[in-house]
């Protein structure tokens, strides 16, 4: 198992139900859930397109509890669209994160550990699509087709989500450990 470093750079919570869009906030207490008040807040979810193995509605884990994104992928998908920046609010995020600049190649089963105690457990790579673009297309009137470019830029640069694996308070600025797992000798 590898170990390394990054900061959080941001906090965020999508508070309000018309959007998904999120708003930066100094800190939050991780329950088991996620953040109370997001919108992806719950242990369980209901499956939809992104889990067809299950009939839509169905009660599953969910695995999407907490969104993190990287400023390093953030500056590389907005290089790619040709824009100032990508705003980790118009993506729905919970976390911005730096000093990790491969975070949606981070493989399922890693941690991230904050100084609280606090930790969140890798589900996987939080896949593109034209909702964000849509959201990112808003702030940009000069350039076209962002919301499909988006799709594109952002494949294996969209960030990871997440399940708390142990609640706690986090804060802006917090230094975090990330448990890089490795399948040949997995962390279980």
């Amino acid at each position: 198992m590898e170990k390394v470093w990054a900061n959080i750079n941001a906090v965020l919570i999508a508070d309000d139900p018309k959007t998904f869009v999120t708003r930066r906030i100094p800190e939050t207490n991780l329950e088991f859930g996620g953040i109370r008040g997001d919108r992806h807040f719950g242990i369980t979810s209901k499956a939809d397109s992104r889990q067809p193995m299950y009939p839509r509605g169905t009660e599953i884990l969910n695995r999407r509890q907490i969104t993190i994104v990287s400023v390093e992928e953030l500056d590389r998908i907005a290089e790619e669209l040709g824009v100032e920046a990508v705003l980790p609010e118009w993506l729905g995020a919970n976390l911005l994160i730096t000093g990790y600049p491969e975070l949606t190649k981070l493989p399922m089963g890693s941690r991230i550990l904050f100084t609280s105690g606090a930790g969140l457990i890798c589900m996987g790579e939080n896949q593109p699509c034209t909702l964000p673009g849509d959201e990112i297309q808003k702030h940009y009137d000069d350039h076209e087709k962002l919301s499909i470019r988006f799709v594109k830029a952002g494949y294996k640069r969209r960030g990871i989500v997440c399940a708390v694996e142990s609640p706690g308070i986090i804060h802006e600025n917090d230094e975090v450990q990330i448990l890089v797992n490795n399948f040949k000798n997995p962390m279980q």
